[in-house]
């Protein structure tokens, strides 16, 4: 009998695909996609996903890393190596080791930026960091980019590299069985889910809140998550006497976010964060909660004003507060966004369109190793 043909083996390097943030459930959802009857997914373990370790115990890991990856590219006989990561200076002086490792070994990388600073702010006029940076981005076969912002920036700052263009994904099981229906209710119910710090502009969400309830509307605004500003934040609302108005229900999953989802209205996300394209956004709309959020990352890519939701600007619980008493007060535009909101996501922003990418980039860069005469690992 003939052998059967092996399936390319890919290494997907990243966080615990189980942890918390946007590259984990981004691995999470390849790894579970059919992406992995396509290809054989391997995963490798980059960092040390939040666990508290001692100075030295983190010195060591840092200098093991390199090689634990060299060892597990030769023995799991890797064909192409998948690597995900962020433009934050620690997870680019890490990675960068990760794809020298690759190269050396004659392995084609794919460099996936999930977020983080455009290439030119991220160097900052420091000349060795630039030609690193520029030595490094043009070593990977693709550049993976979450936001057409991204995508011009590093256009310009590497015009020879090859760019792509792949949005994240969310599963829309739970919410396309469901129609989307607002009970009627005393209170506009605004939610927010994600982490809590002030880059994410959830302390001007506080104060739009006191500035409705000032007025004398009816809103209750639902924190989901947690963060090193929580304290802060709590003792920020205790300030401002919204404890009836205000409540903080800490980190949600699965179902339990799904139903915050569901009973909200509004999804309050005026983030001035280095943004990729957050899941939060992607979740929100496809449950029916409409977004009051800013021009971030990729978030333009995704909604239009006053079609999926309002843009509002960064920095201003003012303006916040007008765009949530516009909706309060005209629901059908709100349905109108609800819906629209929905089918952008069903239409877009699917798993199955992110493993169909996947798939046909992994091919290509496959491809390209075998007419190029790439020496393959069997």
């Amino acid at each position: 009998m003939p052998n059967p043909v092996r399936r390319p083996r890919v290494a997907l390097v990243g966080p615990t695909p189980n942890d918390i943030g946007g590259i984990s459930a981004h691995m999470e959802q390849l790894l579970g996609s059919y992406l992995a009857d396509a290809v054989e997914l391997l995963y490798f373990e980059a960092g040390n996903n939040g666990m508290p370790e001692s100075r030295l115990h983190a010195l060591w890991r840092i200098a093991m890393s390199p090689l634990s990856f060299f060892a597990f590219l030769i023995t799991q006989r890797v064909n192409l190596v998948h690597i995900n990561t962020t433009m934050v200076p620690k997870a680019f002086a890490r990675d960068a080791a990760y794809v020298l490792v690759a190269r050396l070994l004659g392995r084609r990388v794919i460099y996936q930026v999930h977020g983080g600073a455009l290439p030119e702010r991220f160097v900052s006029e420091r000349p060795l960091l630039n030609r690193l940076l520029r030595w490094v981005l043009n070593l990977n076969e693709a550049i993976v980019l979450l936001a057409r912002v991204e995508l011009d920036a590093y256009r310009r700052y590497v015009p020879r590299a090859r760019l792509e263009l792949i949005p994240n994904a969310i599963d829309i099981g739970p919410c396309a069985r469901e129609p989307v229906i607002r009970k009627l209710r005393d209170a506009f119910h605004l939610a927010y889910v994600g982490r809590l710090i002030r880059e994410k502009g959830i302390f001007e969400a506080v104060e739009a809140i006191a500035l409705l309830v000032m007025a004398g509307r009816s809103v209750v605004l639902s924190i989901a998550g947690s963060g090193p500003q929580e304290e802060e934040l709590r003792a920020r609302v205790a300030a401002l006497g919204l404890e009836n108005s205000v409540r903080f229900v800490g980190r949600l999953f699965d179902q339990q976010k799904h139903a915050l989802w569901r009973s909200a209205h509004i999804f309050v996300f005026p983030t001035f964060f280095l943004e990729g394209l957050p899941y939060a956004l992607l979740e929100a709309m496809a449950a029916g909660a409409v977004p009051l959020t800013t021009r971030a990352g990729a978030i333009p890519d995704v909604m239009e004003d006053s079609v999926h939701g309002i843009f509002v600007p960064a920095r201003d619980s003012r303006a916040l507060a007008v765009a949530v008493a516009l909706l309060d007060d005209d629901r059908e535009a709100l349905a109108r966004m609800a819906n629209a909101g929905r089918q952008r996501v069903f239409e877009r922003y699917t798993v199955t369109r992110l493993a169909d990418d996947f798939e046909s980039l992994y091919s290509r860069v496959l491809d390209d190793t075998l007419r190029a005469g790439a020496p393959q690992r069997h």
